[in-house]
């Protein structure tokens, strides 16, 4: 009489995988991070390693800020806004999505390491700063007039939203918000990257001429959290 044998583990399911996300804001939590884990199934599936997607992220980012940059002038010429606005659209939410699905994928499967994570935030940091040039390259062609520190400073202050969440995964770091409440979720949405890109997308596709705008508003918004983050920080030091 033959043993019969054991079932092979079942394989995590997208459910699992989201249940492993690390949040990121309303949008980031309701959409990218859903798309994160469907890709983090399939890439489990083809024994892909979270780097690969990691990697991913860079690749399709950066591909898709460089198709930006170089429709910027034309665009600006009359070339329809369009097609360019809808492929930064899908393309910066799709290499979102990747960036979430890497971390779930390590954090379900074990493969989490040190030297991961590291990459992770430099390829974060190689596709953001993409992404900027992209818009600023947008905001130039549609407005030549647009001064050279508006964009350096839009440039310098994007940075805030990744080096903040980098600083939040420390166990010692702390919010100004605390509230998980929906309407101050929804206020949050100004400083949730996956909302953040796309409203980018949007701009691109249906006013590109808007573009400048939209560099001066995310430089304010960011620069006003810095200098809020600096006065709590530094309250909460001075009182030990």
């Amino acid at each position: 009489m033959t043993t019969p044998s054991r079932p092979a583990e079942a394989p995590p399911t997208a459910a699992d995988y989201y249940a492993a996300n690390r949040g990121g804001g309303l949008f980031s939590e309701a959409v990218s991070q859903r798309i994160g884990a469907q890709i983090a199934v399939r890439a489990h599936r083809h024994h892909l390693s979270p780097t690969v997607l990691t990697v991913f992220n860079l690749g399709l980012g950066c591909l898709i800020s460089f198709a930006v940059i170089v429709a910027a002038g034309p665009v600006a010429d009359g070339f329809p806004a369009a097609p360019v606005g809808l492929l930064a659209l899908i393309g910066w939410q799709l290499a979102y999505a990747f960036d979430c699905s890497d971390g779930q994928l390590a954090r379900v499967t074990g493969q989490s390491s040190p030297a991961g994570a590291r990459l992770d935030v430099l390829c974060d940091v190689a596709v953001q700063s993409s992404l900027v040039a992209a818009l600023a390259a947008t905001a130039k062609a549609q407005e030549p007039e647009t001064p050279a520190w508006l964009l350096a400073a839009f440039a310098a202050t994007w940075m805030v939203n990744l080096v903040t969440s980098v600083m939040q995964t420390s166990d010692k770091a702390t919010s100004m918000v605390t509230s998980q409440s929906l309407p101050v979720r929804a206020v949050k949405l100004i400083r949730d990257y996956g909302a953040v890109v796309t409203l980018a997308g949007v701009v691109l596709t249906v006013a590109p001429q808007w573009t400048v705008w939209f560099v001066a508003l995310f430089t304010l918004i960011n620069g006003g959290f810095l200098a809020a983050s600096i006065a709590f920080t530094g309250r909460a030091a001075l009182r030990g």
